[in-house]
């Protein structure tokens, strides 16, 4: 198998796109790079593969009809930015694509859509149903109502997580830089590097921080970190400029391909893991820490020890060690202000005094994931 065997033989490809990549420095959307663009993902199309875009660019687009000069500081200026312009990209997208009769439809992420069981279930079937229809989902976070405690932060892990949730055979990130260079690509002397097989190959790797073009929010360590989120769950990625798009989902030799170094994880434990934020904690005794971490047990009541936070049923919680280490973090089955009731009970004990809806997990195995 070659080494672009993955890229060739993608059935299901998820294609991000940056803001520099589609737009001006002034911010306006600029129509013949997203008409090229178009053009790629119609042809990926053509070839029998499904395509999910996830496109920045919804602030960048909003800035000009608001006459701003550069992307706004405050949140909610950024917001109202992302108002303007996620309408003005999609009916661009919407356009373009119809000359290639295909449809666009429009999903927009909260964070809370890929950490809470029930909105990320209900994600993956909206996608899968678009999919079976033969839409092309355009993807970006939710920049309108996302709060600063809610966000992605950047569309590169968006992408890598939407990869997951889609059950991707392949992540293309599109930037403004033609692949990954052992130091600022500007420098005399900087080399591309052409693959990446391991976390090993990226020591003394310099990366820098947002493009030039000051309308994105990503530099390359956001990129290198979503390659390891989807590689990591068994997704090859291809890092390249969008004018080499056609080239690298074609399988040549361009730009930055990290192979996928690990299996499917369950979809649960890559949210913990790489998309959610404490809410707060529990410390467990020593025989609790064996059980979570040497058998994959379940937390139990009678294992914790103390209570940190203010969180409810279904926030995430960092599970402590007794010396104050991190060694898991989970979704919680009780509010804080219920647990402190509960410590050191057995289940049996707590289902006697308070009933059968006390015998249930503090942190179920499968809403945990090892840290």
């Amino acid at each position: 198998m070659s080494d672009r065997a993955a890229v060739t033989g993608a059935r299901r490809v998820v294609v991000k796109v940056g803001s520099s990549s589609l737009t001006t420095a002034a911010g306006g959307i600029d129509p013949a790079r997203v008409s090229a663009l178009v053009d790629v993902l119609a042809s990926v199309r053509a070839g029998g593969a499904e395509v999910v875009l996830v496109s920045s660019g919804a602030i960048a687009a909003g800035l000009a009809p608001l006459g701003l000069k550069k992307r706004p500081r405050g949140l909610a200026a950024q917001q109202a930015a992302a108002s303007v312009g996620q309408g003005l990209l999609v009916h661009r997208y919407t356009e373009e694509l119809a000359r290639h009769g295909l449809t666009a439809g429009q999903v927009l992420l909260t964070l809370d859509d890929v950490t809470r069981r029930s909105h990320y279930r209900n994600a993956h079937q909206t996608f899968t149903k678009l999919l079976e229809l033969g839409v092309i989902p355009i993807v970006n976070e939710n920049d309108t109502v996302a709060t600063t405690e809610i966000r992605f932060g950047d569309n590169d892990r968006l992408a890598a997580l939407v990869a997951h949730l889609v059950h991707a055979d392949l992540l293309v990130l599109l930037s403004d830089v033609d692949g990954l260079y052992d130091g600022p690509p500007h420098r005399p002397g900087a080399a591309l590097i052409p693959e990446v097989r391991s976390a090993a190959d990226l020591e003394g790797v310099a990366v820098g921080a947002a493009g030039v073009a000051g309308v994105g929010t990503g530099g390359m360590a956001t990129k290198i970190d979503a390659a390891s989120i989807a590689t990591g769950s068994g997704i090859p990625v291809v890092l390249t400029s969008s004018d080499r798009a056609a080239a690298a989902l074609a399988g040549e030799p361009v730009g930055t391909l990290f192979h996928a170094s690990g299996r499917r994880r369950p979809t649960r434990q890559l949210w913990l893991r790489h998309a959610t934020e404490a809410k707060g904690s529990v410390c467990l005794d020593a025989g609790a820490v064996r059980a979570v971490v040497e058998r994959d047990a379940s937390l139990l009541a009678a294992g914790i020890t103390g209570v940190h936070g203010d969180f409810v049923a279904g926030d995430p919680i960092d599970l402590l060690a007794p010396d104050g280490s991190v060694v898991a973090r989970g979704l919680v089955n009780f509010d804080a202000r219920e647990l402190p009731s509960l410590l050191g009970r057995s289940t049996k004990e707590l289902k006697r005094e308070l009933g059968a809806a006390y015998e249930r997990e503090v942190v179920h195995r499968d809403d945990l994931v090892l840290l």
